[in-house]
């Protein structure tokens, strides 16, 4: 007969219970007895403490982090002085100090509510930007953060990294301009929309978004929701979404519909002035007009309006653009090969497409900041092609290397994580040292494209404070007037109220104009002196000043208004004596 086997923990437990009910009550005695009768025998045996296993490196937050960073030591010190053409517009809508300036039908004025709450408190330049750079990187994070049920922790960080890496992500940060906001929002909306049929509260978070959105840029975020409305229609398991997919677009533009019955008799007249600011939508330019004109300006200028007489600079600079649409529909194949649900890769590739359409095929000019929605979209498929082909590569290279024995039990810990941290440097080679390898030359082209591109639009930025700062010298105090193609950054800056009267922006007509300048200090702005940059006819006779430090540009000033002229009581005729009624005789003065 053999005796059962007693772990040496149970035994050293039976011992220190034996030597207890010797020296304790019966009571005690007993309910040891009781404990050890139903208590099993694996929950009796002392376990040793499991070792803590080491917290995960928040890489999504590290990333939103470096993007903050990147904006405060490489783009604010350039921008942070004065504000560019399209700001001054945006935030002259909320500044309580200056007068509004024209606004387009092809604007929305979500950007203007959100930088309300600063500009309400201080008109500082510099506390704007800083304030958006911070509220940018925080959004980054929160927009992709949505991504890692899907995806998972290291894809997510690794998709908001290859978004927030392109230089054009790191500029808008910063910036009082809608496209960067929009983009987030749009990964954010895709991001709940597909994790709609697993959690209930996803389909508040997707009308939020999609709010969002529309209240930024009413068109975009409807080139954004076409697709996953048709994808919600025909997916069982996705239309509990739809409540979401047409209340939240419809609560966001609603102000945007409002403005549209009030200036443009309604949204296809505010569409059709938006399409003729915009230079007539259509394929009438020529099939990849746009796509043209945005490689063009894939690394500068900002805008490129007319863009014919600009080309690419530095083009190695721009392989990853002209690689994104192949990396893109691979990335298709290679998840229904992996077994990877369809929808988290096909959903986004398709509103990609989708918000890509209006600036590639239907305008005749572009700008970098236009497919910034794109790019963010785009970014989770293309991360999660890199992170499979890693995983494949570490897969592969274990399965044909052969394991090691054990180690031996006396080895110390220290030996063991550097065993495993060489064999987590190996399992990279060749897919992920090739991958990284490639990441971080495209991350420096892009710091370096990122930095002088700052410094461009800083000296843009420069030419408008230092006109305005001209003619509050030459007198021009609020309230005033400044008319032509740079009246709006530079009326902004001087505090002045802005119009034009030909172009996208044609705000006033030339009498009215003139009617105006009879009362209050009016300046016309031109470009310089050269052939067809002369004043307009009502201008020839004002006089021109040159402004300093601007490249040249010439500012004509009205005469001085009556309303500023000294002031002077005007002349009376005298009044007729009146009649004296008779009295005494009055003595002559003594001489």
């Amino acid at each position: 007969m053999t005796s059962a086997r007693i772990p040496p923990a149970a035994s050293a437990s039976a011992a220190v219970s034996a030597r207890s009910a010797t020296s304790a009550s019966p009571v005690v005695h007993a309910w040891h007895a009781l404990r050890t009768l139903r208590t099993p025998h694996a929950l009796r045996a002392v376990r040793a403490p499991r070792p803590a296993r080491p917290a995960a490196v928040p890489w999504l937050a590290l990333i939103a982090l470096g993007y903050a960073l990147v904006q405060f030591l490489v783009v604010l010190p350039h921008t942070h002085l004065a504000l560019g053409w399209d700001e001054s517009v945006y935030v002259s809508q909320s500044d309580p100090r200056t007068p509004a300036a024209f606004f387009s039908a092809p604007r929305s004025r979500g950007i203007s509510y959100l930088v309300a709450p600063v500009t309400a408190v201080s008109p500082s330049v510099p506390l704007l930007r800083g304030a958006l750079a911070v509220a940018s990187a925080a959004a980054l994070y929160g927009a992709f953060r949505g991504w890692v049920p899907l995806l998972g922790r290291r894809t997510a960080a690794l998709a908001a990294l290859l978004f927030a890496g392109l230089w054009i992500t790191g500029l808008s940060g910063s910036q009082v301009m809608p496209n960067l906001w929009v983009a987030l929002g749009a990964v954010a909306a895709v991001g709940w929309f597909l994790r709609v049929p697993d959690e209930p509260r996803a389909r508040w978070w997707l009308a939020g978004t999609l709010a969002c959105c529309a209240l930024l840029r009413t068109p975009d975020c409807g080139w954004v929701t076409l697709p996953l409305l048709v994808t919600a229609v025909c997916v069982r398991r996705l239309r509990p979404a739809l409540p979401a997919l047409l209340g939240g677009p419809a609560l966001g533009a609603a102000q945007w519909v409002a403005e549209a019955y009030a200036r443009f008799g309604g949204i296809a007249g505010r569409l059709r002035v938006s399409s003729a600011t915009e230079g007539g939508m259509g394929l009438h330019h020529g099939f990849g007009a746009g796509a043209a004109a945005a490689l063009r300006s894939l690394n500068g200028p900002l805008l490129c309006r007319p863009c014919d007489h600009y080309t690419l600079h530095q083009p190695a600079l721009a392989l990853w653009w002209l690689a994104l649409p192949p990396l893109a529909a691979a990335a298709l194949p290679v998840a229904v090969r992996r077994g990877r649900p369809l929808a988290v890769t096909a959903v986004p590739l398709v509103c990609a497409a989708s918000v890509a359409v209006p600036y590639l095929l239907l305008l005749d000019y572009s700008a970098p900041r236009f497919l910034l929605p794109a790019y963010a979209l785009l970014a989770p498929p293309v991360a999660a092609l890199a992170a499979g082909a890693v995983r494949t590569s570490r897969a592969r290279r274990s399965a044909a290397t052969p394991h090691p024995a054990p180690a031996a039990r006396g080895r110390r810990r220290t030996g063991n994580r550097c065993a495993t941290a060489a064999v987590r440097i190996g399992a990279l080679t060749p897919a992920g040292l090739v991958i990284g390898s490639v990441l971080a030359l495209h991350l420096v082209s892009q710091a370096a494209v990122l930095s002088g591109t700052s410094a461009q639009a800083a000296v843009v930025a420069d030419r408008y404070r230092q006109a305005a700062r001209t003619l509050r010298r030459l007198g021009l105090h609020p309230p005033c007037l400044v008319v032509g193609p740079h009246a709006q950054p530079v009326g902004y800056q001087a505090g002045c109220a802005s119009a034009d009267t030909e172009g996208n922006n044609r705000s006033i007509a030339p009498r009215a104009l003139l009617r105006r300048a009879a009362h209050e200090p009016t300046a016309v702005l031109t470009a310089g002196a050269g052939p067809g940059t002369g004043p307009p006819a009502y201008a020839r006779n004002w006089t021109a000043h040159p402004l300093p430090r601007t490249g040249g540009w010439l500012a004509y000033l009205a005469p001085a208004p009556a309303a500023t002229a000294p002031h002077r009581e005007p002349r009376m005729a005298p009044a007729p004596p009146r009649p004296q009624p008779p009295s005494a005789p009055v003595a002559p003065a003594a001489p």
